[in-house]
């Protein structure tokens, strides 16, 4: 006989969560697709039609998630790898000693490079934007990159006792953040001649300390050229 009960009532917010679940992985579905194909072909020559049909997805979800083709293009270019600004607080403390600061400062620079294939096409990514300029590169140097170099020229500058920021301040800082920087731009030589170096998170993680010990050899040689001025 069939039962006349009501259905039992669902699980306060599991619908909900459901929703929110299948929300947040669609929208990364069309963060990776996009990300991909920007980087193969930049944002002019990629259609929001190609995106959605690589992501499995409606196109209106683009609009949904993004607002439209250039919100979608801002999030694949700032969110897989975060802002600079972001990761301030990481060596910016006034009670760390220099050691400490350098090591927030080039393992938060590093921890992407854990990621593989998707912060290789992020790199890509950032080279096209560089030949094929949007806007979206130079807004980060101002609003990311330049808060961030100035809070290491700052903290270099305490720990070298340098009352006002000069020239060499800002060189010294450049110079540490090329040590973690060229990893990024020479990954594909980096896998071709010694690969192991950077296969595994415990490599990166080696090499980040090397160039933590590179760091505080540069800051002590720039101490010793100011104390002999």
């Amino acid at each position: 006989m069939k039962s006349t009960a009501p259905d039992a009532p669902s699980a306060p917010g599991r619908d909900t969560r459901k929703q929110r679940s299948d929300g947040v992985e669609a929208r990364e579905h069309l963060l990776l697709a996009a990300l991909r194909l920007f980087a193969e072909k930049g944002f002019a020559k990629t259609s929001t039609r190609e995106i959605a049909q690589a992501a499995g997805a409606n196109i209106a979800a683009i609009s949904y998630y993004f607002g439209d083709k250039a919100g979608l293009y801002r999030a694949v270019f700032t969110e897989p790898l975060g802002s600079a600004k972001d990761d301030i607080a990481l060596y910016d403390q006034p009670d760390f000693t220099l050691r400490q600061s350098l090591q927030g400062f080039i393992g938060s620079f590093l921890a992407p490079m854990k990621q593989g294939e998707l912060v290789q096409q992020c790199s890509r990514l950032h080279y096209r934007e560089m030949l094929e300029p949007t806007g979206v590169w130079a807004e980060e140097i101002d609003k990311g990159i330049k808060p961030a170099h100035a809070a290491l020229v700052a903290l270099l500058g305490r720990h070298l006792g340098v009352a006002r920021v000069d020239d060499d301040l800002h060189r010294l800082a450049f110079s540490i953040t090329g040590l973690a920087l060229q990893m990024f731009i020479t990954r594909e030589v980096i896998e071709s001649v010694r690969p192991r170096l950077i296969n595994t998170p415990k490599a990166i993680d080696l090499w980040a300390s090397r160039l933590v010990d590179f760091a505080e050899a540069m800051v002590a040689a720039e101490a010793t050229r100011r104390q002999s001025e």
